[in-house]
């Protein structure tokens, strides 16, 4: 594809060199697919529209909500790339996902979402790396062909294993299914309307091993996230186990606060799952 101008400045600030990368190694962009957005989901959105944006489009994100002018997303950015994308629209900023460091089933950040879209070989060529995540303010940078340092430096880190990833940038627009080799769903959305959605994509769809928590188990872990997460969790699962679909099913109700569910989900991603 042809990159625009900020595209090429700031591929270009980060510059070559470095370790080479595997070439059997991906790219993957972690959402949450049943989430609510604009009347519909998430995966609704990619469906219609072909294309996976940016929190600067969207206003959404599984991380922080720093994407504005002058604000923390917009700084960060500032700085890993020159001042490359500070004056442009925000159809021209990056998407952010990880590389794939530890080829979990799960995907390589499964903090940011059950889902993931595992990127095509080609979409390297135009990604951009670096470790830790951009809002510690990282040094470490190279393009994704060359990341093996960086994947080095993960491997080597005493890290939450919501925080083992390294971070990757995608420079110019990602388009489905041109830019995507799979979609990577939990088994918990079979036979649902993200199913059926998913079938629209045009790109294989794949399943991992899925989510799920015990309440007895989740009880367990007051202290990672605190008891304001845990107490909601275990009241949408009620008498079930807790999946992301009842996750999912309890964000489109409106009633919670957005912010205390993605701590739900950080404890369902953290110990939910045997693929780690």
């Amino acid at each position: 594809m042809t990159l625009g101008d900020a595209h090429r400045a700031a591929l270009a600030h980060v510059g070559g060199g470095g370790r080479p990368t595997e070439p059997d190694r991906r790219v993957m962009l972690h959402f949450h697919p049943d989430l609510p957005f604009r009347g519909g989901t998430v995966l609704e959105a990619i469906a219609a529209d072909r294309r996976y944006r940016s929190q600067f489009e969207t206003a959404i994100s599984n991380g922080g909500l720093t994407a504005h002018a002058g604000g923390d997303r917009w700084r960060w950015e500032s700085r890993m790339f020159g001042g490359a994308y500070d004056a442009v629209a925000p159809t021209d900023r990056p998407t952010y996902g990880a590389l794939d460091v530890h080829r979990r089933p799960i995907g390589a950040a499964p903090r940011f979402g059950s889902a993931h879209l595992r990127l095509a070989p080609a979409v390297l060529d135009r990604t951009t790396c670096c470790f830790p995540d951009s809002v510690f303010d990282p040094t470490a940078f190279a393009p994704a062909r060359a990341a093996g340092g960086l994947i080095a430096l993960a491997l080597a880190a005493d890290v939450d294993l919501l925080d083992d990833y390294v971070e990757a940038q995608v420079h110019g627009p990602l388009r489905v299914p041109d830019d995507v080799e799979a979609l990577v769903l939990d088994p918990s959305h079979r036979g649902t309307a993200v199913e059926e959605t998913a079938a629209r994509l045009g790109c294989p769809v794949h399943w991992h091993g899925g989510f799920r928590l015990e309440p007895a188990e989740l009880a367990r872990h007051v202290d990672y996230r605190g008891p304001e997460p845990v107490a909601l969790g275990l009241a949408i699962a009620g008498d079930e186990v807790l999946d992301p679909a009842l996750l999912g099913a309890a964000a489109r109700e409106g009633r919670h606060d957005p912010q205390v569910l993605k701590k739900v989900w950080h404890l369902l991603a953290r110990f939910g799952s045997d693929e780690w």
